[in-house]
């Protein structure tokens, strides 16, 4: 049984959504704000982590993008678990603030528990796929990518990515020298669709480029074809 833990603090809210999740086959953790949503993160506890964290925008004691910078900021294996943020319908500033502090994915509110589980599968699902036995480790010139393991290293030293964004480079590498529409690279990680004028994988890339590459504002690994999308590139140093 996958395990959520939802930081709300609506409490009406949470409990009509945790039944829900819970009716699907989820364990639910509730935290009323952020302070005891990181408590329950850091130290990780004995009974393990959560498998994803829903993460309302607006809580009493601090926004949902501190507790979303302070959890990436994390020592240890928490910064990494997925994070779902939810945000106020229509600003899409908070959307892309909260995907550059690393947040997977994000749901304006009010929304549809279905959609909210859909949403939550997807994450799951990317997080749990597994590659291909001769995909397992990409390595490109300084750059390795380990499917199984789900990291990535440059010239030996480890590149922090959410786990939306590992699979976003997972795709575009493992199909190097082609260029990418922004729909074929959402469909290739089988997220959600694109939604008119979501620039989410515009940010996503800047967040990659920024641990991959030696000078993001001038890319070697990540390319941007004007007016297309992006591709990998096959040669690197």
């Amino acid at each position: 049984m996958p395990n959520l833990l939802m930081i709300e603090d609506d409490a009406r809210l949470a409990q009509m959504v945790g039944e829900y999740l819970q009716k699907s086959g989820f364990g639910i953790t509730h935290a009323a704000d952020g302070r005891a949503g990181l408590a329950l993160l850091d130290p990780p506890p004995a009974t393990g982590l959560p498998d994803l964290v829903i993460l309302d925008l607006m809580l009493p004691d601090m926004d949902g993008l501190e507790v979303c910078r302070r959890l990436r900021a994390l020592p240890h294996e928490a910064s990494r678990v997925p994070v779902l943020m939810l945000t106020a319908k229509g600003d899409p500033l908070d959307r892309v603030i909260g995907l550059e502090l690393g947040a997977d994915d994000y749901l304006p509110k009010p929304f549809e528990p279905r959609e909210l589980l859909a949403r939550i599968r997807a994450v799951l699902r990317r997080r749990g796929e597994s590659a291909p036995a001769a995909n397992r480790v990409m390595r490109f010139g300084s750059l390795e990518i380990d499917r199984d393991a789900r990291t990535v290293a440059l010239a030996g030293r480890p590149c922090e990515l959410t786990s939306y964004q590992f699979d976003l480079l997972a795709a575009l590498a493992e199909r190097a020298g082609r260029v990418l529409t922004r729909d074929q690279i959402m469909e290739a990680v089988r997220g959600r669709e694109l939604e008119a004028f979501d620039r989410s994988i515009d940010v996503h890339m800047g967040r990659i480029r920024a641990a991959i590459e030696d000078d993001a504002k001038n890319p070697r690994r990540i390319l941007t074809v004007r007016g297309v999308g992006y591709v990998f590139a096959k040669q690197q140093d």
